[in-house]
């Protein structure tokens, strides 16, 4: 069954040079959407029989799939291999399955694009490139999906190069699609170090073989090698999932079309990072110095962003920095041994971020491309079944019992409480916080109170049937998929329920388990109890605040009144902590300055042209001075050969 897997991404593969040769001869967009989606479904359902396959294989070995030698140089050969096991089954499913109901979606929401086809063709191309990132048996192919999925994002950002984009310093979309191929190409330069090292120190590049050298070697734990290891992935890591230092382009990011935004920085790509340092989970339990930063850098970028978007009034932005925060957890998780906790956030926050992402969609698409909550309002009763499916969404995410949010929210933060203790507990339940009150700020702002915008002009309406079945999909699973992984602290309360996902995946991080001395078996305690009491009570006052602030705000008088109160702290997260402030002012302009002023103005006009054009005079002044020895004059070459004679003569006298 698992040699199936080969048919999983080759199918996204078809569609792709289908509509990507053909796409502009067909006329139908019916048509081109049928293709494009029936590719990635028919895949979903591939994987799908895969995955009971695994599950149902007690012996949970990975299976190595080859599928042919892909290039040799001297002793080293590699072969394009997949490895399927049950972490790389998990996020097939959502890379296909969310797939699938965004490319429906995609089919109303893009009706009537002149590039249509094109669009479909990119989307059908990240795919693919997204499922060789996670099924790669090794780090080279990984690679190969890792740079894919960037030119895939790049494409799909910039879908409309020549529409206005009003970011920091950025006018076009296009702009957009460039920052965040810049700024990914950084993490990517550490990726591709860490792979170096990898070979030069281990002689392969086969993950299993790789866990297998560091969990065999006591040497290499906790020393400088396995950490630059760790670190520079790390690094590749904080890129594509969007993490300080390199989390700027994400929010900007928001340029593309929302089901590009929905696909990729909600669901798939930005959890990239999640699943490379999950994939090399006994690396990282080798490295528990970077483990700490791993964690530190994740809770702080989910602060960080997180207010941020208290104060955003673009409705993809806000969810951009949501994004950005949730990815917070995720990493924070990951940097507390809990691997698996941050696999089940991946899942949930999937579900619940892909419905929201659907939702701004078919708001701004009921409201004629608006997208500034400022001018929203009232839309409950022109969009009822896009209100109702962004309240579950919106729930889900805030952490309320028993939506899944709840679940994956509360293991990631007890599971930081017992491996970083208060402080990054804390950290995290403020971000919890400031997310539950970001998010009915805005599903008040958009849904409830005043209608704020122009009626004479802009007439809200529900979204077309290919755009709200995926979005009733969604709430289903955002309001039932945390079923799925119910903490053991609650299992009593369910029965005695098992927590599924972690009997699925706790082989595939039994080696990094067993590195950290974690024991096995559960323990619940009463302060787990506790804690999670006290993270829904965060939630609810959040949500309560949010509600008296901005639920019957119709004239944006509230808001304002914020804004005078407190100037200073919303000027700071106005301007995004000044971020791209700093990095514009350290890195960009001056490299800018120094590239026009002195690499091109000075160096390459001077120095390189100097040097060719210099060559050029020089061999041109060579050639009139040897020029006048052929005079075509016979007198002249007598004397010469005459003067000749006599130098010769003289030599052999004296």
């Amino acid at each position: 069954m698992p040699e199936l897997i080969k048919f999983v991404p080759l199918l996204p593969l078809l569609g792709f040079l289908v509509l990507g040769i053909f796409g502009k001869k067909i006329a139908s967009e019916k048509l081109i959407g049928i293709i494009a989606t029936s590719t990635v479904a028919i895949s979903f359902l591939i994987a799908l029989s895969i995955f009971f396959n695994l599950a149902g294989d007690a012996s949970a070995k990975p299976h190595i799939i080859n599928l042919f030698n892909w290039f040799g140089a001297g002793d080293f050969t590699l072969d394009f291999a997949y490895q399927v096991d049950r972490l790389s089954i998990i996020f097939v499913l959502i890379i296909t399955g969310i797939g699938s109901l965004i490319h429906i979606y995609s089919i109303g929401y893009m009706h009537g694009d002149r590039s249509f086809y094109r669009f479909f063709a990119y989307l059908n191309l990240f795919i693919f490139m997204m499922l060789n990132l996670v099924l790669g048996s090794n780090f080279l192919v990984t690679f190969l999906g890792w740079e894919g999925v960037g030119l895939a994002s790049y494409l799909l950002i910039g879908f409309w190069y020549d529409r206005k984009f009003d970011g920091f310093r950025i006018t076009w979309t296009g702009d957009a699609a460039n920052k965040a191929f810049i700024v990914n190409r950084i993490g990517d330069f550490g990726m591709l170090v860490a792979i170096f090292l990898i070979y030069m120190n281990f002689g392969t590049l086969e993950y299993i073989e790789v866990a297998n050298i560091v969990a065999g070697d006591i040497s290499l734990y906790d020393t400088g090698l396995i950490t630059a290891i760790a670190l520079l992935i790390f690094l590749g890591c904080t890129g594509k999932s969007a993490q300080i230092p390199l989390a700027g382009w994400l929010p900007d990011a928001m340029a593309g079309p929302t089901s590009v935004s929905a696909l990729i920085h909600a669901a798939t790509m930005v959890t990239a990072g999640i699943f490379l340092i999950a994939r090399n989970s006994v690396i990282f339990a080798s490295a528990p110095d970077a483990m700490m930063v791993v964690a530190i850098i994740g809770a702080a970028t989910a602060l960080l962003a997180a207010s941020i978007g208290l104060v955003q009034n673009d409705i993809k932005k806000v969810l951009a920095y949501s994004t950005v925060s949730q990815l917070g957890f995720m990493f924070a998780a990951l940097g507390s041994g809990a691997w698996i906790a941050a696999i089940f956030h991946v899942m949930t926050h999937a579900f619940f971020k892909g419905l929201l992402f659907l939702g701004s969609g078919s708001v701004i698409h009921g409201m004629h491309d608006e997208q500034d909550i400022k001018k929203m309002g009232g839309l409950k009763k022109h969009m009822p079944t896009t209100y109702k499916t962004f309240l579950i969404g919106t729930i889900a995410i805030s952490g309320i019992p028993f939506f899944s949010g709840f679940f994956s929210k509360d293991e990631i933060l007890w599971k930081s409480y017992v491996s970083g203790g208060w402080f990054l507990w804390i950290t995290l339940a403020v971000a919890a916080f400031f997310t539950a009150f970001y998010m009915f700020r805005l599903l008040f702002l958009t849904f409830h109170g005043k209608e704020r915008f122009d009626a004479d002009h802009v007439h809200p309406h529900e979204s077309p049937k290919s755009m709200t079945i995926p979005l009733i999909v969604l709430a289903v699973l955002s309001a039932l998929g945390g079923f799925i992984g119910i903490p053991y602290a609650l299992g009593y309360f369910f029965s005695d329920h098992p927590n599924l996902l972690e009997n699925f995946l706790s082989p595939v991080f039994a080696q990094a388990d067993h590195i950290l001395g974690l024991a096995e078996g559960h323990h619940v305690h009463a302060i787990e109890y506790i804690l999670m009491a006290v993270s829904t009570v965060v939630a609810i006052v959040a949500i309560l605040l949010a509600r008296s602030i901005y639920k019957q705000d119709e004239n944006w008088t509230a808001a304002k009144s914020l804004t005078n109160r407190f100037g200073y702290a919303y000027k700071i997260l106005w301007n995004k902590w000044y971020l791209d402030n700093f990095y514009y002012g350290v890195f960009v302009t001056p490299i800018f300055k120094t590239s026009r002023d002195f690499l091109w103005k000075i160096f390459d006009l001077n120095v390189v042209d100097g040097a060719v054009n210099g060559t050029g005079l020089l061999t041109t002044s060579i050639g009139k001075g040897v020029r006048r020895l052929q005079s075509g004059v016979v007198q002249t070459y007598a004397a010469v050969m005459m003067l000749g004679i006599l130098i010769l003569i003289g030599y052999m006298i004296f």
